[in-house]
């Protein structure tokens, strides 16, 4: 045997470490010793380049996708607010980002604008919360009265004037307590909710208090039309006798 076959046939152990196990350089190419293919820089590199570039893509396609699923159906939804119930402060056709997850973490307030579903009438409703669990609550005309202490209400306070101004009443449907809902305190873990316009509002006065259970979550703010675009003030009542620069203290403030 020649120094030739010698050396081709010679003892596969000698040098036989992985990181030698390399491409052979050719002319060809200009691949060195201890190169690969794909780190020369040849078409197999650029297709796992490729490949690479389509797998991060789906990654980032799928958690923009979750993303949205999280924000949409489990934090935040858009609601449009459909009649007039809800007049001067919310008008049809107004669209509202609601917050699904607020009531997660603590219980609802008086004065926040709330969006739940009613059963008996298969959709959601949007108005605001008037009575807590235990609180007594009575309508008379224009006048609310909450565990005995007449109680003004910021958010009604131009339009209500407006209507005496003419001789009128702003609320000139049912008071509460009614023959509808003859029960005037609040049971736990429900909440007695009004429409701000009190003259054409299907709210407790008609069917009743509303189970934690069924609020879909707060309206936090408009932004349709974007004329429009604001967050929505969640006003609470206030006692009567208060100054008038305590009168738009959030509700969140309120301590209730």
């Amino acid at each position: 045997m020649d120094e030739s076959q010698k050396h081709r046939s010679g003892n596969p152990a000698e040098g036989s470490d992985t990181e030698q196990a390399a491409v052979p350089s050719s002319p060809d190419t200009g691949t060195q010793p201890g190169q690969t293919v794909e780190a020369s820089g040849q078409a197999p590199r650029g297709g796992s380049r490729l490949y690479k570039e389509i797998i991060e893509w789906l990654k980032a396609l799928a958690i923009a996708a979750l993303l949205v699923f999280v924000i949409r159906w489990l934090l935040f939804a858009p609601f449009i607010v459909d009649g007039q119930s809800m007049e001067p402060n919310f008008e049809s056709g107004e669209r509202l980002i609601v917050n699904k997850i607020i009531y997660d973490i603590r219980a609802p307030k008086r004065g926040e604008v709330v969006v739940f579903y009613v059963p008996d009438e298969k959709r959601d409703f949007i108005k605001r919360i008037i009575g807590l669990p235990g609180d007594k609550v009575k309508l008379e005309g224009d006048t609310i009265y909450i565990n005995g202490v007449e109680m003004d209400e910021p958010y009604l306070k131009e339009a209500i004037a407006e209507a005496n101004s003419r001789g009128e009443l702003y609320n000139t449907r049912e008071g509460f307590p009614n023959p509808f809902i003859t029960e005037d305190t609040v049971p736990e873990d429900k909440v007695l909710v009004f429409g701000d316009n009190r003259s054409n509002s299907k709210d407790s006065r008609m069917i009743g208090y509303v189970n934690y259970d069924s609020i879909v979550g707060r309206a936090d703010f408009i932004f349709w039309p974007l004329d429009k675009l604001s967050l929505v003030e969640h006003t609470a009542p206030v006692q009567a006798e208060e100054p008038a620069g305590n009168a738009g203290e959030p509700a969140e403030n309120t301590g209730s």
